[in-house]
């Protein structure tokens, strides 16, 4: 009976390890940091703080009242899984809610706004000469894809989604490569096993697999130093958080979860949108190279490239040159450059708004 119950147990443990029963049991949530293992991400001891201007009264824009009813737009937020809510105008300030029990030191996982993150580190990887161009092949350091039919994958395909990657996105499916990566403990295994789909070049496909593989490259240039070590020594600590960060790893002193889980508060998430509204310049040093700036926020329709997405940012079509980093759950870091304006919204969920118009409809509001 014993050995029974001793041999029960050991089936249910492993099972509980198992990302496909992780992903049947569990839904995402912006607590999923605590149950990850990270690697710490250090702030500056001398942090920029945004200085506080008049508070706004802000009204939600016109058009996007539910069902016609007036509601406050306090009210309009935390009905729609807002936690965090910022309006920073003309460098200020101008808007700072937190709903539940989330306060402006609450940490918040970045979801997809971590590709943003990646995207700007092989910038500064190329800069530092240890990443040649964007046209290197993928192969040059991830030779063990050779047999996976990668030899014409290059990082822009990559940084455009337009690799061609057979990849699942959706974490509903338990046996998808996205579930497997967000919950799995060898990042790296499930990587090298990746294959694609169509030939690369052809076709946007939005892909949390090309991101990790983004990293693998970069991690590889960097050799003995780790990506999130790289991202705080070459900006986060260059933009003077308020606070520490993590990154989430698949185990221990393991693989960051770079497609999704760069761990920080939504003040310093909104230094990270000032830095591109600058150009890469923050407060006068050159943190990111202005020339990888405006690639990353110009399209560009060759090999399947979109109007609407460059190196993971989201572009609109207007005349704002507005762009934005979007993460599941309904994570933003909205940037207007005409109108100096920077928003972060951070959710328990998207709720029933259209974020990205939400952005826009209220940018158009400001002279």
């Amino acid at each position: 009976m014993k050995n029974k119950l001793a041999l029960i147990l050991g089936v249910l443990f492993i099972l509980s390890a198992c990302s496909i029963v992780k992903s049947l049991v569990n839904k995402r949530s912006i607590n999923d940091y605590k149950k990850f293992s990270k690697r710490d991400i250090h702030a500056n001891n001398k942090p920029f703080k945004f200085p506080k201007g008049n508070p706004l009264a802000v009204k939600i824009p016109l058009g996007l009242n539910i069902d016609g009813n007036e509601v406050t737009f306090e009210k309009y937020l935390s009905d729609n899984k807002t936690v965090a809510f910022l309006i920073i105008q003309n460098d200020t300030l101008a808007y700072e809610k937190y709903f539940g029990t989330h306060d402006s030191a609450s940490i918040i996982p970045s979801f997809s706004i971590s590709n943003t993150f990646i995207s700007a580190l092989i910038g500064c990887a190329i800069q530092d000469g240890i990443i040649k161009s964007v046209d290197d092949s993928v192969l040059t350091y991830i030779p063990e894809l050779t047999k996976n039919g990668f030899k014409d994958v290059t990082i822009k395909h990559l940084l455009q989604m337009t690799s061609g990657l057979d990849f699942k996105e959706s974490y509903k499916d338990p046996m998808g490569e996205a579930a497997t990566f967000y919950y799995g403990r060898n990042i790296y295994k499930n990587e090298i096993h990746l294959t694609l789909e169509r030939e690369p070049g052809k076709a946007f496909d939005f892909t949390s697999g090309s991101i990790q593989l983004l990293a693998l490259v970069l991690q590889r240039a960097l050799k003995n130093e780790k990506v999130a070590h790289y991202f705080e020594r070459r900006i986060w600590f260059q933009i003077e958080p308020e606070f520490d960060a993590s990154w989430s790893t698949d185990k221990v002193d393991g693989t960051e979860k770079a497609f999704c889980c760069m761990n920080a508060r939504a003040l310093d998430f909104a230094k990270f949108g000032r830095l591109f509204m600058q150009k890469g310049n923050w407060n006068g040093k050159q943190i990111i190279p202005e020339k990888w700036v405006n690639e990353s926020l110009n399209p560009d329709l060759s090999g399947g490239g979109v109007k609407y997405f460059k190196y993971q940012w989201w572009l609109y079509d207007n005349s704002d040159n507005a762009f934005y980093a979007q993460g599941d759950l309904g994570q933003f870091i909205y940037v207007n450059p005409r109108k100096n304006l920077i928003i972060v919204r951070l959710g328990e969920d998207v709720g029933n708004v259209n974020w990205q118009q939400f952005f826009a409809s209220y940018a158009a509001t400001i002279q």
